[in-house]
């Protein structure tokens, strides 16, 4: 009998061949040079990314496997909205120098709340705001002479249908919009996260999510550890978008996944 994670480990990879199939088949030509800089701006996941393991270091492990001698500078806080990754981007990024910021907001501007007896008030950033922040952010990084990747944010709890999931719709929908606008490279984390949760199966059980009442799920988180960050599938999910954005081919990306999955 195949065991449940063998069977979900399989399904990862199943997922992965068809993600990548829609790329073109020929090898594409990678975005990031030898010996450049990559910033990872972000917020809670993009700090716990940068552990062993997470979508940062996979990144540049897949990425230092060409020989590129890439270095980075990690710059996810946790809690973080636009309002504050605006306020410390000259400290934690342009100051720097790097040749690429990815950046990764909007779980935050959209998912803050305070309770109060029993009542919700919204301590987040309205979409209005939010465009504002991201596009002085982008412009700023450009000005400064950095490329940017916009990664799109990922669900907040693993349920499609979910209040806050349907209220990041059109966070996510501008993030698309101004990478074209601005000639940004675009990793459709979003798009890859609804798809993967989609095509894994249920498992019954109870699902922790971050910041809410201990149980919200009769179903399992399948990969993130607590609906919002991100277990080892979940890391791999993100790292393999990041790297199809830089262009790295589909083989490589499906050796490096492989690797990743102990393969």
């Amino acid at each position: 009998m195949i065991s449940k994670y063998k069977s979900t480990t399989a399904l990862l990879i199943a997922f992965g061949c068809l993600s990548l199939h829609s790329a073109s088949a020929k090898e594409t030509k990678l975005a990031v040079k030898a010996g450049e800089k990559i910033a990872f701006m972000g917020d809670s996941i993009t700090a716990a990314g940068n552990r062993k393991n997470g979508y940062v270091q996979l990144v540049m492990q897949a990425l230092n496997q060409e020989g590129l001698k890439l270095t980075h500078v990690p710059a996810g806080k946790s809690g973080h909205k636009s309002n504050n990754m605006l306020a410390r981007l000259d400290k934690d990024v342009l100051s720097k120098d790097p040749n690429w910021m990815l950046l990764s907001c909007g779980v935050n501007d959209v998912w803050h709340f305070t309770l109060t007896l029993g009542k919700r008030t919204f301590e987040g950033v309205t979409l209005a705001d939010y465009k504002k922040n991201i596009s002085t952010i982008i412009k700023k990084a450009q000005a400064a002479d950095i490329k940017v990747m916009i990664l799109t944010s990922t669900m907040i709890g693993e349920d499609p249908h979910k209040e806050t999931n349907k209220r990041l719709i059109p966070y996510n929908d501008f993030l698309r919009e101004i990478a074209k606008e601005k000639k940004c490279l675009i990793a459709d984390l979003s798009k890859d996260m609804h798809e993967l949760v989609k095509k894994m199966p249920d498992e019954k059980g109870k699902a922790r999510m971050f910041g809410e009442p201990k149980y919200s799920r009769n179903i399992k988180n399948k990969i993130t550890s607590d609906g919002c960050h991100m277990n080892k599938l979940g890391n791999i999910m993100m790292a393999k978008g990041i790297l199809k954005a830089f262009g790295l081919s589909n083989k490589k990306i499906a050796a490096a996944e492989a690797s990743w999955l102990g393969k």
